[in-house]
């Protein structure tokens, strides 16, 4: 297979950083491209960014001159990192130009034919890009999300209990990582000894996105699950990993050891089809009462699978347990990489 020249908008940002080191050494992807700003552009990427992760920067892409959103870029794909109050336009317009654009912005999430993607829960979801290609009279060009950092580690564990018993009500409380804040963060007075029990817009996107990605694809349309979701969100002093207490109240009874067996055996079509991203298993089960721990579990899988555990019976709904998943790779850039590599597959990248 060739390797796909790629795009990084937003490269000096969180996710962007994550992208820069999840792309070295890709078998598939390189990076060609790297956007940001205007007071970025211009310079050698290694002599603009604010590196904040533990690997160095990989020493070619570190060469590359950052440029700015109005430049022409050459590359065959792009994976959108932007701030959501440039990210609809920039990306529209790329799409437009004939490039397949794989973003991690909000813009686009729940347009009613941009699929918005977890390869292993809606994979079938991509088949939407023909009218989309149609529609927005794309050539070569499509759009493609994935979810909000919590959905996704949520929607992942959902699935298998879905498949396997239906589901009815879903409750969760979010305690989500400082990364997922960006690089600017939260300021450090305000965090340290303190939860705060507001992330903007954050509840809205859970609930919403979670139906669309766990819903079907119907002809030309996406039709919700039959579903409710209520989300409640905190911001915590942890540095990567968001833990999730779900509760949940499925439509057929089940047990705690049948709802284990269910998602300690869960693979899907990125698993079937060996992504270089897909971990072997999307759900693990780490053995302890006090698991799973951000600490502990966050990087199991190259941070890529998503740590269940603390399955129990609720005395309000049916079942409760407590998930993590990396909110900067599964949750943020792995997502996007993975969702490309299901798109190369299926031949929609070309």
């Amino acid at each position: 297979m060739k390797r796909f020249g790629v795009a990084i908008l937003g490269a000096t940002g969180a996710v962007g950083q994550r992208l820069v080191q999840l792309l070295d050494g890709h078998p598939w992807f390189r990076v060609t491209e790297l956007v940001a700003s205007e007071r970025s552009a211009g310079r050698r990427y290694r002599d603009t960014v604010s590196w904040r992760l533990t690997t160095s920067i990989p020493s070619q892409t570190g060469e590359l001159v950052v440029k700015d959103l109005s430049s022409h870029l050459d590359c065959d794909l792009v994976f959108s990192a932007l701030d959501g109050q440039v990210a609809g336009d920039a990306e529209s317009s790329l799409a437009s130009a004939g490039l397949p654009v794989i973003s991690n912005a909000r813009n686009h999430r729940l347009d009613d034919d941009v699929p918005l993607l977890i390869p292993e829960v809606n994979w079938e979801h991509t088949a939407i890009l023909a009218g989309q290609r149609a529609r927005r009279q794309f050539s070569s060009g499509l759009l493609a999300t994935n979810p909000n950092c919590s959905v996704i580690g949520l929607a992942l564990a959902l699935k298998p209990l879905q498949d396997a018993f239906g589901l009815s009500e879903v409750s969760v409380v979010t305690m989500q990582a400082l990364s997922g804040a960006g690089i600017a963060g939260v300021a450090a007075l305000a965090i340290v000894d303190n939860v705060i029990p507001f992330i903007a817009d954050e509840e809205a996107k859970i609930e919403s996105e979670s139906l669309k990605i766990l819903g079907r694809l119907q002809g030309d349309r996406f039709v919700p699950a039959d579903l409710r979701v209520s989300a409640q969100c905190n911001r915590v002093a942890v540095l990567d990993g968001h833990t999730e207490s779900v509760s949940v109240r499925l439509r057929t009874a089940a047990s705690a050891d049948q709802i284990r067996q269910v998602m300690a055996g869960f693979t899907s079509e990125p698993q079937r089809l060996q992504l270089p991203s897909a971990p072997l298993r999307p759900l693990l089960l780490p053995d302890g009462l006090d698991r799973p721990q951000p600490q502990l579990d966050r990087d199991r899988a190259k941070g890529m699978a998503v740590s269940v555990g603390q399955v129990r019976p609720s005395s309000v709904m049916d079942w409760k347990f407590t998930l993590v998943v990396h909110n900067a790779i599964r949750g943020a850039a792995g997502a996007a990489l993975l969702n490309a590599e299901l798109l190369v597959v299926q031949g929609y990248i070309t």
